[in-house]
């Protein structure tokens, strides 16, 4: 199996300024836990975004999941993202739907009867400790309750990949905590693949984790 992410050379940058990422090489492979972290404005969450194709690649090459990104179609864009899990520090839920709905999203877009997406949606809810909210709308939950409902989201058709951009950045200390034990267990007992962006990486963090940074445009590997 390739690996999951293969970067090499890679450069980023937005209309009419100079790259935010000048050179970004290196691998992901198949069941690691990465961080990439790096001061604010660095291109840490630019670099996320390039994985799933929100970024349009500027130089060299990158593939996820085997698949080009510089030369994707929208509808193997579509595809491959229909198998990434994408965790936003804004938690990006829908406020006209239900919490049980929201976690059910993934699995409406891939064609799941409603019986399988909803048997699902309770089992995640009762891993994110939110069951009791289930028939809550986002709006009436607090910052670390919508991002738990979106890390059940993430989970709900089984990704291989996880990308996370700053999970934990506004929320309280017991949803910081169970965020990361989800991503951890995510980890461990499926052996899906993390890659998280943030200024720091947790003190009490106890899974295996490479840690990638990033300084003046460039990445490297933090041994």
């Amino acid at each position: 199996m390739p690996n999951v992410v293969e970067a090499q050379s890679v450069k980023l940058a937005y209309p009419r300024h100079e790259p935010v990422i000048k050179d970004a090489t290196f691998t992901v492979e198949t069941g690691e836990f990465v961080f990439i972290t790096g001061a604010s404005g660095s291109g840490k969450s630019t670099l996320l975004k390039s994985m799933y194709g929100a970024m349009e690649i500027g130089g060299g090459g990158m593939s996820v999941g085997g698949i080009d990104m510089r030369s994707i179609s929208g509808s193997k864009l579509y595809k491959l993202r229909r198998h990434i899990g994408i965790v936003f520090q804004d938690y990006k839920l829908i406020r006209e739907w239900s919490v049980e709905k929201n976690v059910m999203l993934p699995l409406i877009i891939a064609g799941f009867p409603k019986d399988v997406c909803r048997a699902q949606a309770q089992k995640l809810l009762a891993h994110v400790k939110l069951s009791h909210k289930a028939d809550k709308y986002p709006l009436e939950l607090s910052g670390g309750e919508q991002q738990r409902v979106a890390m059940a989201r993430a989970l709900a058709h089984n990704p291989f990949l996880i990308l996370a951009d700053e999970p934990t950045g506004n929320l309280d200390d017991y949803s910081s905590q169970v965020v990361w034990e989800l991503l951890e267990r995510a980890n461990e007992e499926l052996e899906t693949t993390i890659l998280v962006v943030t200024h720091h990486i947790p003190e009490m963090f106890s899974a295996d984790y490479r840690h990638l940074m990033i300084e003046n445009g460039v990445l490297y590997e933090i041994r």
